[in-house]
């Protein structure tokens, strides 16, 4: 990688909410209703995250459900729709969840193509043919002991292809956490980047197939000036990645073909943990951890179309 050299950017952050415990995984359905989760809520001393929907304009959230599954509840902490509105959660304790707009919800899978157990996950993303990738920082799925790969590089890389098949695609990471696709001009899945948070590291991977990928090599890397590692990302439509640099109060943006970040947006919170495109538009929203909330401010191009956009 060249030498790092990125200017700071100064935008109007705007809050639209406060109190959301853990605040993660903004995503918006193809008709503009706006999701998250609040994964560090705790009952009892046992885990019982949520996942909110919430009111844009009044900054009211209401809880749509807590997953739990044979006692044991959820920490859910990345999402993404589908066409139907089908809320997918990527889920610190259960793994991959399916969840209508009624609250109902569903565990997509216990173990996965070659029979292992699944391990439990913190984000994913469509790609335009409806194959789902997804991050997996954390040891198996309740009820197995919660552990995290913050420190024992264990964590895994997994595809739920559009045919139901849970494929592991890579694993022996330290915390995968932030996923994206990046497709061609044809709107063909070409690459994969995977955030692993404790090295700072962007993975860039080249996808073959539904849950097919080679040539992992390091597409971007987080400078190491200030403290902290790569979180959410999320692609803007002229092929920039933005890049939650969680602890340091930054939004890194590379360009399309990776490399070190060309512009470093400043936030009025240290800790932003994920970021999502409200669909045809240049708004961006933010959720944070320094106040569990969640954010939003308008960047110089719209988003990416998302899968269920298109």
């Amino acid at each position: 990688m060249a030498e790092f050299v990125a200017d700071d950017v100064e935008l109007k952050f705007t809050k639209v909410l406060e109190g959301a415990a853990g605040s993660e995984g903004p995503v918006f359905d193809r008709n503009g209703n706006f999701f998250m989760v609040a994964p560090e809520v705790m009952k009892d001393g046992k885990f019982a995250g949520q996942i909110l929907r919430v009111d844009l304009q009044s900054g009211q959230s209401t809880v749509l459900c807590e997953p739990n599954v044979n006692g044991y509840g959820g920490i859910p902490a990345g999402c993404q729709c589908d066409k139907e509105g089908i809320i997918y959660v990527a889920d610190m304790r259960l793994g991959i969840l399916k969840v209508s707009q009624s609250g109902e919800f569903t565990q997509v899978a216990k173990v996965d193509s070659e029979g292992q157990t699944m391990q439990a996950c913190n984000d994913c993303i469509f790609d335009y043919h409806g194959n789902l990738w997804v991050t997996a920082p954390a040891g198996d799925i309740a009820p197995a002991e919660f552990r995290r790969s913050d420190k024992e590089p264990f964590g895994s890389v997994y595809c739920l292809t559009k045919t139901g098949k849970v494929v592991r695609v890579d694993t022996g990471m330290l915390f995968p956490n932030g996923i994206a696709v990046q497709h061609d001009a044809s709107g063909e899945p070409r690459k994969l980047i995977v955030a692993e948070t404790f090295t700072k590291t962007l993975w860039g991977y080249d996808i073959k197939g539904p849950g097919e990928v080679t040539g992992k090599a390091v597409w971007g890397m987080l400078p190491g000036d200030l403290r902290g590692g790569p979180d959410g990302l999320d692609f803007d439509d002229q092929g920039y990645l933005l890049a939650a640099h969680h602890g340091s109060g930054r939004i890194e943006v590379f360009p399309p073909e990776g490399g070190n970040p060309v512009k470093r947006i400043v936030c009025p919170f240290q800790q932003p943990s994920n970021l999502h495109f409200k669909p045809k538009s240049n708004t961006v929203y933010v959720t944070e951890h320094d106040y569990h909330g969640l954010w939003y401010f308008e960047w110089n191009t719209c988003g990416m179309p998302q899968f269920c956009e298109k």
